[in-house]
């Protein structure tokens, strides 16, 4: 039988070996180092835990667009933070909701406080590609204030119930699911 992406869990498709840097590190040094490991983040760690996240956003908005000298400014000051993460036991289907949500394009899976990994959109596309284009148009509909669109045909993916492909997803609580989910919701 199929495997639901439902019932995939975090650690089983995360990269296991983030790329890390210190708080103290330049932008300089970050950008050499993503450079040369071809990722798009590192993830700032300070005695072992978790801290921040530095993005490629980040250097575009708050170093490159302002102006500011890379080799002058520490990662501690652009980073983002407070560090949003997933667990190892988390669902992929329930990580990339939150991803998208949130619109991030990558979440550290911490456990018991230490990093152990990073979820990324291109680790969730290697098993589903359709869920990041069902969890964008979840988020589109969860929209603030938005209702429109429930129970209305939305996309096509794998339904988070029975994980069968559907061509009309629909929403229902918080789900995606086919037709005939839908219908036996209830």
């Amino acid at each position: 039988m199929k495997e639901r992406v439902s019932d995939i869990y975090v650690e089983e498709v995360m990269t296991k070996f983030p790329i890390i840097a210190k708080p103290e590190t330049t932008v300089h040094q970050a950008a050499k180092t993503m450079k040369a490991e071809h990722v798009g983040s590192l993830v700032i760690v300070e005695d072992d835990t978790p801290i921040g996240i530095l993005t490629e956003r980040d250097l575009v908005d708050k170093v490159v667009a302002e102006g500011k000298a890379p080799s002058k400014v520490k990662v501690k000051e652009v980073m983002s933070a407070p560090l949003v993460t997933v667990g190892p036991n988390e669902s992929v289907a329930e990580a990339a909701r939150r991803m998208s949500s949130l619109k991030m394009r990558r979440l550290p899976v911490v456990f018991e406080g230490h990093l152990i990994g990073i979820l990324t959109e291109n680790d969730i596309l290697r098993i589903s590609p359709s869920l990041i284009e069902i969890t964008r148009e979840w988020a589109k509909i969860k929209g603030p204030g938005s209702t429109a669109g429930i129970g209305s045909r939305i996309a096509s993916g794998y339904c988070e119930n029975c994980g069968a492909f559907s061509s009309e997803l629909r929403s229902k609580e918080g789900q995606m699911l086919c037709i005939e989910c839908y219908d036996q919701w209830g």
